[in-house]
């Protein structure tokens, strides 16, 4: 067997047949990675001119030591359940590397580690690919840990709804019944989704950088977002789906329950008088109470949609997601809302439309991507996962984060001082704070 170089076209060829396809092993990746100084490598693990295995790398110079560091982003697209083909591949990926003046290879394995029910507890008797990992680890891959938290490049855990085979009916079925009131009561508000232009990126930036204002993180430049289209929308890998509220459809649903819930009461009212209605005083006088609460609060939130209306116009944007599909899955990477309307609970909304794109395009999966591994309700980010959560699905954990070192003193002596400029980064930060 035998590592090269093979083009894009007989990488996707290759590629788009292996199960651990995503969006990360595409050309239009490695082009949007070029853009921002990456080099890029697509290789292929042949015997008898056929491919065993292939991977993009990804390169970049490392700063006076000129060398380089290697990424295969969600790893090598090979089956790490075969040790001898695994062991062969890394042979010679560490060779062609070293040749290219790299210093070590960083994978991050778009393979599951252990399986998990939609609580996060391990299913007994579920698959494991424990062998993949003790396979990398005995390859001589350094591995970082079972880590809980979001603390490596791409997610270790996510939430995943099957949508393979499914209707949207049978995948709502698996949803919890407030998510359920949500999308139907964000229906009545008169919440639509729609896929944005490019013209309406800069409307998705302020709604991100709304959303890092609230939540205390950096976001992106509009460049960034904006590169991300060039590289990735006309392919249809990137889709970013906006919500917006239509005050006008909000108070004429508003109007139309209103009077409706004003006439069951009259006609209730009038069949009792005349003796035309058979309840007993107590419930009467219960249901009664209970239109008249609704009445009143109708009212209310008509006058609040006159509030609204004033202050945003006919129409306003709630929130926003920027999808990228490929392979099996449509994945939800980055979402925002307005901080001022989170009451609406748009995110329910454009998360549903993911969710009945996936469907209907026939992916095998919706992905949540990030959550974390801990689930105890103390900690900081359980309410994202309890969001997640709630549309069921379940927790996916990946058996994680690897770097194969090629030049062992070299390596060390960058992660020194790859640590030493982000504590530097933190105490600059702190300062300004």
């Amino acid at each position: 067997m035998k590592l090269v170089e093979i083009n894009e076209k007989e990488f996707k060829k290759i590629a788009d047949q292996n199960p651990q396809i995503t969006f990360h092993q595409t050309k239009e990746w490695a082009n949007l990675k070029k853009s921002n100084g990456w080099i890029h490598y697509y290789i292929s693990l042949e015997d008898d001119q056929k491919s065993k295995a292939c991977a993009l790398l990804l390169a970049k110079k490392i700063p006076i030591i000129n060398q380089y560091l290697f990424y295969s982003p969600r790893g090598f697209l090979i089956d790490y359940k075969d040790k001898k083909l695994l062991e062969t591949f890394t042979k010679q990926i560490k060779k062609f590397v070293k040749e290219k003046k790299g210093i070590f290879i960083k994978i991050d394995p778009y393979v599951p580690y252990i399986e998990h029910d939609n609580n996060g507890k391990v299913v007994e008797n579920g698959f494991n690919n424990k062998d993949c990992h003790q396979n990398l680890t005995t390859l001589g891959y350094k591995h970082f840990g079972f880590n809980l938290m979001q603390d490596t490049l791409q997610p270790r855990w996510m939430h995943i709804i099957d949508t393979k085979n499914k209707t949207l009916d049978e995948v709502m079925e698996k949803m919890e019944s407030k998510t359920r009131q949500i999308l139907r009561k964000n229906e009545k508000c008169g919440i639509r989704v729609h896929e944005i232009e490019k013209e309406e990126l800069k409307a998705f930036k302020n709604i991100m950088q709304h959303t890092s204002d609230r939540r205390e993180f950096v976001d992106r430049p509009l460049k960034y977002y904006e590169n991300m289209w060039k590289h990735l929308h006309d392919s249809g890998i990137l889709k970013i789906m906006i919500a917006e509220i239509d005050f006008n459809t909000y108070k004429k649903n508003t109007t139309t329950e209103l009077k409706e819930i004003k006439k069951e009461l009259e006609d209730r009212i009038n069949k009792k008088e005349k003796n035309l209605l058979k309840m007993n005083e107590k419930k009467f006088n219960q249901r009664k109470k209970q239109d008249e609460e609704n009445i009143k609060r109708l009212e209310k939130q008509l006058e609040k949609i006159e509030e609204y209306k004033k202050e945003y116009g006919e129409k306003t944007t709630l929130g926003g997601i920027l999808f990228l599909i490929y392979g099996n899955e449509v994945l939800s990477l980055y979402g925002g809302s307005e901080a001022k309307l989170m009451q609406f609970q748009s995110a329910y909304t454009v998360h549903f439309a993911g969710i009945k794109y996936a469907v209907e395009n026939h992916y095998n999966q919706y992905n949540f991507y990030g959550i974390t591994g801990d689930f105890r309700e103390e900690n900081p980010l359980y309410g994202l996962y309890l969001f997640k959560k709630s549309f069921g699905g379940v927790v996916v954990e990946l058996i994680g984060e690897y770097d194969l070192i090629i030049n062992k003193p070299l390596y060390y002596l960058y992660k020194l001082a790859f640590k030493t400029y982000h504590n530097l980064k933190n105490i600059k930060h702190k300062i300004k704070e």
